[in-house]
């Protein structure tokens, strides 16, 4: 399988009125978009940078990868995390506003083949969850965070024929007790291919799990980002082909490529 090159498509700026933004969890709020050009052309694991209300035109614009795109009807969902000011000032943002988006940015997921396990901590569910709205092939969305409260997206919302969806917490406090590496060696005999995303310790066991079992790989890295379009640098990661930038040559790397410590 091979990355798609239309994810290396022209971006482009969108004002996009606000329809809906509302918690999801205290601290998360879902945020749906009228966006019809980039709902048109985005692909799953990409991102758009969102910026700041007018009035607070001075911040740097923030990424987030794309929730969910509905082509047809031109909308686009944010899933976002209020973890200071920026993503702060977006959570109060009313319906009847608009933002001007980005996108689509980036370099996203490749089809996944059948029986592939998508595997998901904490906010990495995001791009997974669009990555398993957008293939009719069966699979397993493996969906882990530490806590009950953490698992920020409805169940409803992931549902889909063919896809088994499995929940788990480190605590035990929803679904299965374990991490997702745990999840993951029990169920990786088989796979097609595996997808990830979450935070760096859980990719670098991912990934030991994957290259033991002969797997391939896809991770999407969430890294901090300031222009979103590969200027700046700011977003750099090793790989084996030396420094990457995640915004524009990533967010999503082979697994193999990616340096993580182990």
């Amino acid at each position: 399988m091979l990355l798609n090159e239309n994810t290396r498509a022209k971006y482009q700026a969108e004002i996009c009125p606000v329809l809906d933004n509302r918690v999801v969890s205290p601290g998360y709020h879902r945020i749906q978009l009228q966006a019809p050009a980039i709902a048109r052309t985005v692909e799953p694991g990409q991102f758009v940078q969102v910026f700041m209300p007018s009035r607070h035109s001075q911040m740097l614009p923030r990424p987030f990868s794309v929730y969910r795109a509905d082509p047809a009807a031109g909308e686009l969902t944010l899933l976002l995390e209020v973890k200071g000011r920026g993503t702060a000032l977006l959570a109060e943002v009313s319906a009847g506003a608009a933002l001007k988006l980005l996108g689509p940015l980036g370099r996203g997921f490749p089809s996944p083949p059948p029986h592939s396990l998508l595997v998901a901590g904490g906010m990495g569910i995001v791009p997974l969850a669009f990555l398993a709205a957008s293939t009719g092939a069966p699979g397993t969305l493996i969906y882990c965070a530490r806590t009950a409260g953490l698992l920020v997206c409805p169940r409803p919302e992931l549902d889909r024929p063919g896809l088994s969806i499995i929940e788990a917490t480190d605590d035990g406090s929803r679904g299965e007790q374990g991490t997702a590496a745990d999840l993951l060696s029990r169920r990786i005999e088989g796979a097609g291919a595996v997808f990830a995303c979450g935070p760096r310790l859980m990719l670098a066991a991912v990934k030991k799990i994957c290259r033991r079992a002969g797997v391939k790989a896809w991770f999407s890295l969430e890294e901090r980002m300031a222009c979103g379009i590969g200027a700046c640098l700011g977003c750099a990661v090793a790989t084996t082909g030396g420094y990457r930038r995640v915004c524009r040559d990533g967010p999503v790397f082979p697994a193999e490529e990616v340096i993580l410590d182990e």
